[in-house]
């Protein structure tokens, strides 16, 4: 841990503390996220399932990693707004 410190410091990044309401908030959010993961897969796997055809499951296997990457861009965006509240 000293030597993750020290490597932030030489790098001149800033550790920033959290408050307790910003904590409760960045792990709601990533509670919603792993909800949201875990819909997708549900759905995912269930499309999956009743599809046979190989160009329609590599489009459900395209717009499942879509909405993958859309989740955790949007999570990502959420605990950054989260954590500028307090430098603001």
């Amino acid at each position: 841990m000293e030597k993750l410190q020290q490597q932030d410091k030489a790098s001149g990044d800033k550790t920033v503390e959290l408050d307790s309401s910003q904590v409760e908030a960045i792990a709601e959010a990533r509670a919603i996220y792993q909800a949201q993961v875990a819909e997708c897969k549900i759905l995912h796997n269930s499309a999956m399932a009743t599809t046979f055809e190989p160009a329609a499951r590599q489009e459900l296997e395209t717009n499942f990693h879509r909405e993958l990457a859309r989740f955790v861009t949007d999570r990502d965006k959420k605990i950054d707004r989260i954590r500028k509240r307090q430098e603001t």
